[in-house]
């Protein structure tokens, strides 16, 4: 009451203010700071203004009035304020200029907090201790490394890397950047460390996942005898949730109740996480209902618990029940959190709905949930509208392009991919991990293999093959851009392999047709200790097939089920119908078939269709291409089999009422493409194709080729034109296939000492394998094809499949 008296007084006073002392501003200011009362201080600073009085202490009015705005949090008018002090006067203000600093270090912009510091030094102002954390915690909050380092050095140069408070706010500093080894390289220069100290080091090794660190930290902790507080707690917690760590989590959370912890709600809020992340659910729900005091943190993370543990549905009707409870506006972790949710529950509906909340919230601004939704489109299939999304969105970083990259190869759409990440390398964004993770696969698809190695070299440099995920998509680029044995490379480099290592190098070699190799690797996987997992006899009994190995099929088949106790599903019966179908064994193929355990789909028909296409078999054929028409055929692949197969027969009507048949039924036949890399621009081919700009020299080249094939011997396998045209039509056809163009392509501009890798969409034709063994003899090129079903290593006249697959 007496502060707002004096306030009027001061400012209801007449023209003869100067009948009133100076120190009542001074002791008024000094009340208004203390009780951050804004309105009454700026009235103050109006009056102040008006009258222009006390010219002879203005520097200390103003220093007061900045003092004042700092502690209402107006940092803006602070500022005003602050630089309107004669710089003679400023430059004695030490402590003004710390509080300026730690105002912006606290409240943002971050910057001016760098900027204002620069300043100071540059007006000769002597930073103090005080100093250096305020504009290090800026550091901090903008991550900005090479401000951050500049400013340690001139910590240096002043003699303050051994102030406990300075050295804290630098370890806290290095861990939030991401820089541990820095961080604990000043931490254990550190003459004395308190428990700030403690928990900035430990708190910066739970932030990037390090538990073991973390773990080693606390007890060096307790050994030097400190004993952990809340905020402690609070940083281990995210550690022990990552790593899913249960019982530790338990023991802290027993911890904390004896400490009484338990009723801060940061505390509990990662506790509840911890029992989340670990699947407890039912222990996370506990907590949350138990807690006196939720904030939309303690919220979003119980929404997270719902989608972490699979009852997203569930966490879907909190967050409708918090909007009807009108909780505030929700943050945008808790709208990405719900947006996660829809993509996983793929409810689009629901997804879009979001959207529009978020548009109507101004909350799509966020990049964070930009990010997140545009994840939701891509996940729920909808590629489109994730592209158009991507465009539309202002600012991009790398999780943007990272999430688009990923979508689009999930979706089939790796060209686009390859596309979005030049654009990401042109725009200056620097890939991470996750990038590298979506555009590995973008390469295997297309076989882009001098962008994967490429991408390879720039995964060393950045340290990403430290992750085992990383060099897993390393292996598996490399071997279906036929390199298995570079793959082979890359996986004997690991330091550390887990089950999917070891499938995908197992895989490899199956599709490269290398079963022994495949076979030894896996003898090679149960002696180290890992165990294998249904994939990894996929890919066993995929090598056996494709390697003719029938015995050794049958007998890790047999294995699987009896020794290691896995129980074969569909995928595995598939590969045993083709493993015995490939080898002639036509009826024991489908008496496996017959007593399957369960009803077989069409993949397991379609499979032994297509070995009586190989082996001629039209009696069989027609038997399995019923059943394939009663469960309904997937793709139109099924009737170009039995076309086919009595084309070959000589039976054209039958072949052209099944393709009647197709028609009718909506099937369109994929015509046969190609594809080849070179120069890194991947260049695609179709059968009979002449759009390509240098088609007239491919096809003169494929017939210069022509001519030398047989004169060597030669003759077209007309048998594979399945149009009923004169023998001479048929070996033009046959010239063109994709393949051969891509082949020739390749020859012509491909330098001479580099190997030629194709990729087919369809299972390359018998002519086609039989022309591509000449070709490399003719060239003396090593030529390699990978077809719908596997490798061909073409070298001397001779193929790597031994004419089986």
């Amino acid at each position: 009451m007496m502060l707002r008296a004096n306030a009027r007084r001061i400012v209801n006073i007449s023209w003869n203010f100067n009948q009133e002392p100076y120190y009542n501003y001074i002791s008024i200011l000094d009340s208004c700071t203390e009780t951050k009362q804004l309105v009454i201080g700026k009235s103050i600073h109006q009056h102040i203004i008006k009258h222009r009085r006390c010219n002879d202490n203005r520097s200390n009015l103003l220093d007061k009035l900045t003092r004042f705005y700092v502690s209402c949090s107006r940092v803006d008018l602070a500022r005003q304020v602050f630089d309107l002090i004669p710089n003679s006067d400023r430059n004695d203000k030490v402590i003004l200029w710390n509080q300026m600093i730690r105002a912006y270090a606290w409240n943002g912009p971050f910057e001016k907090a760098i900027d204002l510091y620069y300043e100071m030094v540059e007006y000769g102002v002597r930073p103090t201790n005080y100093t250096y954390p305020f504009v290090i915690k800026a550091c901090s909050a903008l991550q900005d490394v090479e401000n951050g380092e500049k400013i340690h050095e001139h910590v240096k140069r002043q003699g303050l890397d051994g102030d406990i408070y300075v050295c804290t706010a630098l370890v806290d500093f290095y861990a939030k950047c991401g820089l541990l080894v820095e961080a604990r390289r000043v931490f254990d220069g550190m003459l004395q460390r308190d428990i700030v100290a403690w928990n900035a080091m430990i708190s910066g090794c739970s932030v990037n996942g390090l538990y073991l660190e973390m773990k080693g930290l606390v007890l060096e902790l307790q050994e030097n005898g400190l004993t952990l507080n809340s905020s402690t707690v609070v940083a281990i917690l995210p550690a022990i949730a990552e790593a899913n760590k249960l019982h530790e989590g338990k023991a802290v959370h027993g911890y904390s109740m004896r400490r009484g912890f338990v009723n801060d709600v940061v505390v509990d809020t990662g506790i509840l996480d911890v029992y989340a992340k670990c699947g407890w659910l039912n222990y996370a729900k506990r907590i949350f209902r138990v807690m006196s005091l939720k904030n939309e943190i303690t919220r979003t993370a119980m929404i997270g618990a719902y989608v972490t543990c699979d009852f997203t549905q569930e966490g879907l009707e909190l967050f409708e029940h918090m909007r009807m409870e009108d909780t505030g506006s929700p943050s945008p972790v808790m709208l990405a959190t719900v947006i996660r949710a829809c993509a996983k529950l793929n409810d689009m509906r629901r997804g879009r709905k979001m959207h529009g909340y978020t548009v109507k919230l101004g909350s799509n601004l966020d990049l964070m949930v930009s990010n997140t939704l545009l994840s939701m489109y891509a996940k729920c299939g909808r590629i489109d509208d994730a592209l158009t999304f991507f465009e539309e969105m202002d600012l991009k970083d790398s999780v943007s392009f990272s999430a688009i990259i990923a979508g689009c190869v999930q979706n089939g759409h790796a060209e686009e991919a390859l596309q979005i990440f030049r654009m990401m390398q042109s725009s200056g964004v620097e890939p991470e991990s996750a990038t590298v993770m979506g555009i590995l696969p973008a390469c295997s698809h297309l076989a882009a293999l001098q962008l994967g190695v490429c991408t390879h070299g720039y995964s060393i440099v950045c340290g990403f093959t430290e992750d085992v995920s990383v060099c897993n998509a390393l292996i598996d680029m490399y071997s279906k851009c036929g390199k298995i044995d570079i793959a082979r490379i890359v996986f004997d480099k690991m330091s550390k392999r887990d089950v999917v290592s070891w499938n995908a190098m197992i895989a490899g070699y199956g599709v490269h047709g290398r079963g022994k190799e495949a076979i030894s690797l896996f003898y090679d996987m149960q002696s180290v200790g890992q165990m294998p997992d249904d994939i990894t006899f996929i890919g066993l009994l995929f090598a056996c097939s494709h390697s003719g190995l029938v015995a050794e099929g049958k007998y890790w088949f047999f294995r699987m089920c009896e020794e290691f106790k896995i129980s074969p599903r569909m995928d595995h019966y598939l590969c045993m119908v083709d493993l015995l179908g490939r080898a002639g064994l036509l009826d024991e193929a489908y008496g496996f078939v017959q007593n399957m355990p369960f009803i077989p789909d069409v993949r397991i028909w379609s499979a032994l269709l297509a070995a009586c296409r190989i082996h001629k078999h039209v009696v069989l054929a027609e038997e399995v291409s019923n059943k394939i028409q009663y469960l309904g055929p997937e793709s139109p692949g099924n009737f170009v089999l039995l076309s086919n197969l009595y084309t070959t027969a000589g039976r054209w009507d039958d072949a052209a009422h099944v393709r009647v048949k197709q028609k009718d039924s909506g099937f369109k036949k994929s015509p046969g493409c190609s594809w080849i890399e070179i120069n890194g621009v991947v260049h695609a081919f179709v059968g009979g194709d002449q759009s390509h700009p240098q088609s007239a020299k491919i096809n003169e080249k494929l017939k210069e080729l022509s001519t030398e094939m047989k004169r060597l011997g030669y003759s077209a396998e007309s048998s594979f034109v399945y149009q009923d045209v004169e023998e001479e039509e048929k070996e033009q056809i046959l010239l063109y296939h994709s393949e051969k163009l891509a082949v020739a392509f390749a020859l012509l501009n491909l330098d001479p000492s580099k190997s030629i890798l194709v990729t087919k969409n369809l299972r390359v034709c018998v002519d086609c394998h039989s022309t591509l063994k000449y070709i490399s003899l003719i060239t003396k090129r090593e030529i390699t094809v990978r077809d719908a079903s596997r490798f061909h290593h073409f070298r001397d006249g001779i193929c790597s499949c031994g004419d089986f697959w």
